[in-house]
């Protein structure tokens, strides 16, 4: 009997407390007097190879993680570490040389791309600023990124206007991948596109992610989107992961109120299948001033005096699947 122990593989990408609060600035000094906490103590793992969804609704912060992950945004406090190092702390032009591996897909595909630029001007770019190849290797690397995306080669001389919003996707991505990057943050890629051409970004996604061993953070709120291409699922709510499972078992077997109510909203194909609709109650609470104790309790069904003073922690879910974890103080 073969008793040897297999040593977990290190994420390539891990988040620990990671926070962003934006302070508000009042009065007639324009001094902080208060912070909007779009990101409040968010710890994920990313597999090498793996998708993570990031799920939730419009203002929960899955954006602006999204942006810390690749340092748009200076964290607050908290830890980014990419392999063994943090890039929470790091000054410009020590990050350069990890910009290569951690790039980011945009949800606009119109407001990404300089429009005075042409194609073959915002694919060299990339090249230009890491010292990549003269202008002719530059050219031939583009033109095998239009290929790669599927695009024609006489994209290289257009402008952005000249393309449909699908095509100028395809080439946000070409940009994406052009240093062959190891983890790529995709800021709802596809919520700006028609629903026919969806699918074939999404496909190329997939494809894309075979090819070169891409690690993605797939951010969505369209949950059948996030259904088909993730791996596992992270929902957020005000700032704070609330539930993080396997893809299949959070459709399955949703532990966490709000989870459930997000999957009860899911359109049924068959009309004659009815299911459960769970309308939540209220409004949002405002980032700024978030509830005290669990930031759900004003719209939880569930909610008990214990829930409105003490913030609930990621713990194993009740008969859940291997990794599946929920924040609620609720016996689901």
């Amino acid at each position: 009997m073969d008793t040897t122990e297999t040593t977990p593989a290190t994420p390539i990408l891990q988040l620990r407390d990671l926070k962003m609060h934006f302070p508000v600035r009042e009065g007639i000094f324009n001094r902080a007097a208060r912070f909007c906490k779009a990101v409040d103590g968010v710890t994920l793992d990313v597999q090498e190879g793996e998708t993570l969804g990031l799920v939730g609704e419009s203002g929960c912060g899955k954006s602006t993680l999204g942006k810390c992950v690749v340092r748009l945004n200076q964290p607050t406090s908290g830890e980014v570490i990419y392999q063994d190092t943090n890039l929470a702390p790091l000054k410009r032009k020590e990050l350069k040389p990890f910009r290569r591996n951690l790039q980011m897909v945009f949800q606009d595909p119109v407001e990404s791309l300089n429009a005075r630029h042409t194609i073959g001007e915002i694919l060299s770019e990339p090249f230009i600023i890491h010292g990549i190849g003269d202008r002719e290797e530059r050219k031939a690397s583009v033109a095998k990124l239009l290929d790669r995306v599927g695009l024609p080669a006489n994209a290289y001389d257009r402008y952005p206007f000249e393309f449909s919003g699908g095509q100028r996707q395809r080439i946000g991505l070409a940009r994406a991948i052009s240093l062959n990057p190891r983890v790529l943050v995709c800021d709802e890629p596809v919520s700006a596109l028609d629903v026919s051409i969806q699918s074939q970004v999404l496909n190329l996604f997939l494809e894309l992610q075979r090819e070169l061993k891409l690690s993605y953070i797939f951010i969505a709120h369209n949950l059948a989107v996030v259904k088909h291409v993730s791996d596992r699922i992270a929902i957020m709510y005000l700032g704070r992961v609330v539930e993080l499972a396997p893809a299949d078992e959070i459709y399955t077997k949703p532990k966490h109120p709000y989870t459930r109510a997000l999957i009860s909203a899911i359109p049924q194909p068959e009309p004659r299948r009815k299911s459960e609709r769970i309308v939540m109650t209220g409004d949002v609470p405002s980032p700024i001033d978030p509830p005290s104790g669990c930031p759900f309790h004003p719209r939880c069904p569930h909610a008990t005096d214990r829930c409105k003073v003490e913030a609930p922690a990621l713990r194993p879910a009740p008969d859940g699947a291997s990794g599946h974890t929920v924040s609620c103080h609720y016996d689901l």
